[in-house]
């Protein structure tokens, strides 16, 4: 593993550190706790100190979580530690659970991302102290910890939603790992409350998020793409429709700056969705960003610096579902933001599935966005589409339903690029926005986008050629989508000026 410089560490301890909460976890050897840098507790001696760079790593190692400063409520930065783009992509698609069968699914896993199953064993313990079944694991006990503490759901749910093969399993590991059963974690306030679902009341939880976050920005390019039946921003509240297979719920985000975090609500059918969900959540609202060091990098850039001091926490928004987000840059090729969001709601209006009435959040989510096979069998005439385009919205679901994996990190991001490209239709520009919204790929970059050429633009208002800017963008990696959301913002001013603009 990358090794940690104790004394520093022991002085963020000391010192209750913030800027540390999410990057290291400290283990008490004379507790046998493993706690955030930020725990209230009584700071431990130094010499009985161990540090480990990931919540897994510490568990691994035979600590237990505390449970006052609960290791599973810490942001979420373990995948944007800029050091492996393999690790990261890997932590991405642990989230989704891609390792819910156990250590049999690190092969097809490290298959996946283009490496060898020991390669990437080896990668993860360098990077996060941790195997990859290991980070699997202690994923799914703090999400299940968390459940606990912050819902009213049945303890059967809380297992199913965590992953658990059995409720008796579930209740071992928490027996072994916390020395008490699952129930004694709740807290006392609700313990005496009736129990509630998340098909029937809805279950909220909170996700932490390193400040600073810019909330404006992201809800204005939300709201500025919501699909009328699908999403909805009311206020500064964001909510919007959710499919699952065949089953259809609602979810509702708000921001609550004071204990920076995002408060979701989320009612759905299925428990065992939930996980899934949350990760959706994360990806759309860049959650796990580390952006300060994000800022940090890309302001050693002249012409960065400047847009990174005016817009620090400025986030790179991802995609709900990756086939809906590669049909909407399809839809947004060639045609200002309005008209891409009409043409998204034509389609919904044409083959998306109802929502429940008693899974709707609010009347205004009434559809879903479609599935690949809704799109594949529809007549897309009523679109009012170049013929052209018609068919690479086909070709688009043949391809999702061939491949389940199309839209998720695999390889290399020019890997990612080249396979999206053999699809009938996707060009460079669609291709190179997909990885960036979609696949959550850090260093996507659509250099030929009119918007990100216009921000670039000298202070004479020459634009350069993407060529241009592609070379220039070389020192921004591994970065470089951040760099695309600070031009962007920077050509926002001038594009609401201007009727014909890309959609960024």
């Amino acid at each position: 593993m990358e090794s940690l410089d104790p004394e520093a560490c022991y002085r963020a301890l000391v010192t209750r550190d913030p800027r540390f909460d999410g990057r290291i976890f400290v283990g008490v050897t004379s507790t046998g706790i493993y706690c955030r840098p930020v725990c209230p507790a009584r700071t431990a001696k130094f010499e009985n100190c161990r540090f480990y760079a990931s919540a897994a790593a510490a568990q691994e190692a035979g600590f237990r979580p505390c449970l006052r400063c609960r290791p599973e409520t810490a942001p979420d930065l373990a995948s944007w530690r800029g050091t492996s783009n393999t690790v990261s992509r890997g932590l991405a698609l642990i989230a989704d659970g891609a390792l819910d069968g156990g250590e049999a699914g690190v092969e097809a896993l490290a298959e996946r991302l283009g490496v060898g199953g020991r390669q990437l064993r080896r990668l993860f313990k360098q990077h996060l102290g941790a195997t990859p079944v290991a980070v699997a694991q202690t994923r799914r006990v703090l999400f299940a910890k968390q459940l606990i503490q912050e819902t009213r759901m049945p303890m059967a749910e809380v297992a199913l939603a965590a992953g658990f093969g059995s409720v008796r399993r579930f209740n071992e590991t928490f027996q072994d790992l916390f020395r008490r059963p699952p129930s004694a974690l709740r807290r006392r306030a609700w313990a005496g409350l009736p129990v509630d679902s998340v098909a029937a009341g809805g279950v909220t939880l909170r996700l932490r998020y390193r400040p600073p976050y810019d909330w404006p920005a992201m809800l204005a390019y939300l709201q500025a793409r919501a699909i009328d039946g699908v999403e909805q921003v009311e206020g500064e509240v964001y909510r919007r429709s959710v499919a699952e297979g065949e089953e259809i719920g609602t979810v509702e985000i708000r921001h609550e700056p004071a204990r920076d975090n995002l408060r979701v609500l989320v009612r759905f059918p299925s428990v065992r969705a939930l996980p899934g969900i949350l990760a959706r959540v994360r990806r759309v609202f860049d959650v796990g960003a580390d952006i300060e060091a994000i800022g940090a990098h890309l302001s050693q850039d002249p012409f960065l610096a400047p847009l990174v001091a005016q817009r620090p926490g400025l986030r790179a928004p991802g995609g709900w579902d990756g086939f809906e987000l590669a049909v909407r840059a399809v839809l947004g090729q060639q045609v200002t933001v309005v008209a891409a969001r009409q043409l998204a709601g034509r389609l919904v209006s044409i083959c998306g599935a109802e929502v429940p009435a008693a899974a709707r959040l609010n009347p205004a989510l009434s559809r879903a966005f479609p599935s690949p096979q809704r799109v594949a069998a529809a007549d897309l005439g009523a679109l009012g589409m170049p013929g052209s385009r018609r068919a690479t919205l086909t070709a688009l679901a043949e391809a999702a339903i061939a491949d389940p994996h199309l839209f998720r990190p695999f390889g290399t991001v020019e890997e990612a690029i080249a396979r999206l490209r053999r699809i009938r239709g996707i060009g460079d520009w669609t291709a190179q926005y997909i990885a960036l919204r979609a696949l959550r790929e850090p260093d996507a970059f659509p250099a030929s986008d009119i918007g990100l050429l216009r921000g670039a633009a000298d202070g004479a208002g020459v634009r350069p050629t993407p060529a241009d800017l592609l070379q220039r963008a070389e020192p921004w990696r591994p970065w470089r989508a951040y760099a695309a959301q600070h031009l962007w913002a920077a050509d926002a001013v001038p594009m609401q000026r201007m009727s014909g603009a890309k959609h960024g």
